[in-house]
């Protein structure tokens, strides 16, 4: 169950921080409320999953979750490119988070 709500902590977490970029510094209302919404929701998750795993894993994995689904929607929207650089380094961190899993 806590792996369960890690990944979904760390979705939230690109959800936040796509949020944050899309709130023009704050002063857009709608994503705004979105950021604040699923900065809390996040952290909530993440607080409870370290309940039953190991913090740095717990953490690496909420990390990487969020940062390749920010990278991955980025790219989607077309407002950053996919160099072959850059999707290999997306799949080392995706390989890295799911080695975390399976040591863990």
């Amino acid at each position: 169950m806590a792996w369960v709500l890690l990944v979904l902590s760390g979705i939230l977490e690109a959800v936040w921080a796509v949020a944050l970029g899309e709130s023009c510094g704050l002063r857009r209302r709608r994503p705004t409320a979105v950021f604040v919404i699923a900065l809390i929701a996040s952290l909530v998750g993440l607080a409870l999953a370290m309940g039953d795993l190991p913090t740095g894993t717990a953490y690496a994995v909420w990390v990487g979750i969020g940062a390749s689904l920010t990278v991955l929607w980025a790219i989607i929207r077309r407002r950053e490119t996919a160099t072959a650089g850059r999707l290999l380094v997306l799949a080392l961190l995706v390989g890295s988070v799911i080695g975390l899993k399976v040591v863990s």
